[in-house]
């Protein structure tokens, strides 16, 4: 099996569980508010982080210094990224978050591959583009306007290309778990002390309430899935990856569905068959 596919395999995997995200995420920020649920979210993720670097022997990697402009850079670009996708999540949908979050496909192609140097297959370029058209339709409302939320969401999109770019050129130095770890421990106090400073305090029945949803965010989105990310950022590139999110969406809108009774519109049912086909021709083998 080449790496190339085994980072497709990986995306399809972790495609399955961020596509809960939205969800999970939602019905947290309900009882205890968006940067609480970042907050607390990191902090499970923390600790396994702790003891996954202390089991595998991966806290001597932060002595290389090399490391650490890469690694600081991905803390930063991670962190912002994903408080503006929690405080936009409070004034839009689990779907429409997870179809503008997937525009990180049109930033990163234009990024790097038309002002970059990252190249693609012309096969795999039109799977981007008709996955692309797919997330578009889902996500164009009949009336064309922006809510704040999804317009934050916009804008995380615009830089998660800039984070995917430092997490990838960290990954030669360490490994996932360090990387995680480490952009976990940097951004913790940060998004805490937003949290105290702008949201009230969580009180003890609203937290055991959203601790399933938090359970779930911490452990197999921000420890599990971003592990399956790097790894697959490190196999294959960044658009291409990209591109593949196009399936995320597509789950959420059927799980929002069934457990927020989200129902979605006739346009966004239409939007899952290129977000198909282009994943299809994405992920198709080809000669080089």
């Amino acid at each position: 099996m080449t790496k190339e596919r085994e980072g497709e395999i990986l995306m399809v995997g972790l495609s399955l569980l961020e596509s809960w995200f939205p969800i999970f995420s939602i019905v947290a920020i309900s009882y205890i508010g968006a940067l609480h649920t970042y907050t607390y979210s990191l902090l499970i993720a923390l600790a396994f982080f702790i003891v996954i670097m202390f089991k595998r022997d991966r806290f001597k990697e932060l002595k290389n210094r090399a490391a650490y402009k890469d690694l600081l850079l991905t803390s930063f670009w991670i962190t912002s990224l994903f408080a503006l996708v929690f405080i936009g999540m409070r004034y839009t949908t689990a779907g429409n978050m997870a179809v503008i979050i997937f525009l990180q496909l049109l930033f990163s192609y234009l990024y790097f591959n038309i002002l970059g140097k990252e190249k693609m297959h012309t096969l795999h370029v039109w799977g981007a583009f008709i996955m692309g058209i797919g997330a578009l339709i889902i996500l164009i409302p009949d009336e064309l306007t922006l809510n704040k939320g999804d317009l934050l969401i916009l804008v995380a999109a615009a830089i998660a290309p800039f984070a995917n770019l430092y997490q990838k050129r960290a990954r030669e130095f360490c490994s996932s778990e360090t990387i995680l770890g480490f952009r976990t421990f940097v951004g913790l106090p940060f998004i805490a002390l937003m949290a105290w400073a702008f949201e009230p305090a969580v009180q003890y029945d609203a937290f055991v309430s959203a601790l399933p949803s938090l359970l779930f965010i911490g452990i197999l989105i921000y420890v599990v899935s971003k592990i399956m990310w790097i790894e697959a950022l490190h196999r294959t590139t960044i658009t291409k990856l990209s591109a593949m999110l196009g399936l995320v969406p597509m789950m959420t809108l059927i799980f929002a569905y069934f457990y927020l009774h989200e129902v979605p519109e006739l346009r966004q049912v239409l939007g899952i068959i290129p977000v198909l086909a282009g994943g299809y021709l994405i992920t198709k083998p080809v000669e080089s």
